[in-house]
């Protein structure tokens, strides 16, 4: 079959976009190739394995996984099953971040839960006199976040820890993007974010497990006058401003609730 074949027989079935998307991957050309290649005969190994992905990705499999690759910030980023896929919500976080971080000279932050190491590594790219440092209890998800860093040729200080239990410093910053999603509603979600890693999404019963752990331990690692900032989800607000008093919210692009701002200073 030609690229052209087989992307019409794929669009149906994963949409058009991702279609074109997936057989760049496979012959590793630019979309530009593809379009001015479409009667390209394609081997029989290359046609077998392309439609070896698509039925992957129909049946939830996310494409990046497939790739490898997802944009954030700018910025290209390997990603796997370890991680969750970094979205385009969750640039409000970093500006925010980056904003406050411009303004304190050798600043000093925490990326709390970084999974692929998507936020730390933006912020040091876009910061570079920061120094900065990115937890996770999960190994593998340390794994993508040091080959990104690699990748991007950014000095990030990586600790495997379940949340705050092998942190020792005090920072001037400290971000976080936590598992907020309810147990309960995981099931209910497309199967894409499904085949995400279930430890990213987890929130808890209702939500805040870690939103609450934070709050009890915040201080600890806040210096005076710091300033936390975490994702939450579109109706999670009202809740996260009672557990952190004082906090302010930030709306995303579309105006949806997306990242909780407290300040250190604001304790009572």
């Amino acid at each position: 079959m030609t690229i052209k074949e087989l992307c019409n027989f794929a669009k149906d079935k994963i949409g058009y976009l991702d279609a074109k998307i997936l057989m760049t991957h496979l012959l590793n050309k630019d979309i530009q190739y593809i379009i001015s290649n479409a009667d390209e005969e394609l081997s029989e190994e290359q046609e077998n394995k392309y439609l070896e992905e698509v039925k992957k990705i129909e049946k939830g499999y996310p494409l990046q996984y497939v790739t490898n690759k997802q944009e954030f910030m700018r910025l290209k980023f390997f990603v796997n099953d370890n991680v969750l896929i970094p979205q385009p919500d969750t640039e409000v976080l970093v500006e925010e971040a980056m904003e406050r971080a411009e303004k304190i000279k050798n600043c000093k932050i925490l990326d709390l839960c970084t999974g692929s190491g998507a936020i730390a590594i933006a912020l040091k790219k876009y910061v570079p006199d920061a120094t900065i440092y990115a937890s996770d209890i999960s190994g593998g998800a340390l794994e993508v976040a040091r080959k990104n860093a690699k990748i991007h040729k950014v000095g990030i200080n990586f600790i495997e820890s379940d949340m705050f239990e092998k942190i020792e410093d005090k920072f001037d910053i400290i971000v976080s993007n936590p598992p907020y999603i309810k147990t309960e509603v995981i099931p209910t979600l497309s199967k894409d974010v499904q085949n995400e890693p279930k430890i990213a999404l987890d929130g808890g019963e209702d939500g805040m497990r870690f939103y609450r752990i934070i709050r009890k331990n915040i201080e600890k690692y806040l210096k005076e006058d710091g300033t936390l900032l975490m994702e939450i989800g579109y109706d999670q607000a009202k809740e996260i401003q009672e557990i952190f008093e004082g906090s302010i919210c930030i709306k995303d692009y579309v105006g949806f609730d997306r990242v909780v701002v407290w300040k250190h200073s604001q304790k009572r």
